[in-house]
């Protein structure tokens, strides 16, 4: 589901729609405690619902850095279903997420008020650019292809990784020589498709069979492929990956690959991203930073300090 949701929150508000179902934006469960198609039985999602946002106070320091007059911004989020990315709680309308708390965190210390429209991945980007979303929020990584035409603040960092089957020979993957001849489930319009799709030619090179890359719109159908043997191998965030492989049987993680810097997207040349950067430094220092993470379970992808569109990460 992708259909557009427009609610506001003001500071204290939550993220709502009254339209979209968990069940039907899952992370391959077919619901809470439910089977997939191939009958592999999923684990009840434990979704946290601490609050870790409402203590948020405004900083005028860094609310001063805005734009005169800018009391109101558009975001644009993709539900995938997979915590700690955006989902949805069991009441079927609240969304809430790693993104989410960033997001609301940062409303609060700067101010402003927040529409959310609910966007597929891979339009969010492209939209930036003619003005339909002021940001979007939806754990983008920083590549040096993306800050070409995009501009970043950063709030986290995470990354590419793989994860396949517990029945599966594969093991720590570091060479994508390693996929040749395989099936690889990803997200579209992310960077492990761009990864891969420039990287084919490292198998026809060595003599060997090409991996096939298998793109799809939601998690669930990422996660139900690999369980129904239509893909041998995912490669998708790492977060994300260590939580489907707790919340899934018959799975196991491999390992990261690469670590990306993720944060939040503007189009090119925005006067937003002074007052972003202040405002998620302010949430570092009051420990507003350190409670999101542990609520996600992500202290793992803990940045020091914000940084608006630095080059991309080399390991």
């Amino acid at each position: 589901m992708r259909t557009p949701i427009y609610r506001y929150f003001a500071p204290f508000a939550a993220l709502t729609s009254a339209t979209l179902l968990l069940t039907a934006c899952g992370s391959g469960s077919g619901g809470p405690g439910g089977a997939d198609g191939s009958g592999v039985a999923a684990k009840a999602v434990d979704v946290p619902t601490t609050d870790v946002v409402s203590a948020v106070r405004k900083d005028d320091a860094a609310a001063r850095l805005l734009p005169a007059g800018t009391k109101n911004l558009t975001v644009a989020v993709s539900v995938g279903g997979t915590p700690p990315g955006t989902t949805y709680l069991d009441d079927g309308k609240t969304l809430t997420g790693q993104d989410v708390d960033f997001t609301k965190a940062v409303a609060r210390v700067l101010g402003i008020e927040v529409k959310v429209e609910q966007a597929s991945f891979e339009a969010i980007l492209p939209a930036l650019d003619s003005g339909k979303y002021d940001f979007g929020a939806s754990n983008f990584g920083v590549t040096d292809e993306r800050r070409k035409s995009v501009d970043f603040v950063t709030y986290i960092n995470d990354g590419q990784g793989f994860a396949t089957r517990k029945d599966s020979k594969l093991s720590k993957v570091t060479d994508l020589k390693q996929l040749c001849g395989l099936n690889v489930a990803t997200g579209a319009g992310t960077t492990f498709e761009a990864t891969l799709e420039q990287n084919k030619h490292v198998c026809t090179d060595a003599g060997k069979k090409a991996y096939q890359v298998q793109t799809y719109a939601e998690s669930s159908a990422i996660w139900s492929s690999l369980q129904q043997g239509r893909s041998d191998i995912v490669m998708y965030t790492i977060n994300g990956l260590r939580y489907a492989v707790a919340q899934q049987e018959g799975l196991k993680f491999l390992n990261e690959f690469h670590r990306l810097d993720v944060g939040f997207a503007f189009k090119k040349g925005t006067r937003l991203a002074p007052a972003f950067q202040a405002a998620v430094n302010k949430l570092l220092s009051d420990g507003t930073y350190e409670r999101i993470l542990k609520k996600w379970g992500t202290t793992g992808s803990a940045i020091r300090k914000s940084q608006i569109s630095p080059p991309e990460l080399k390991n």
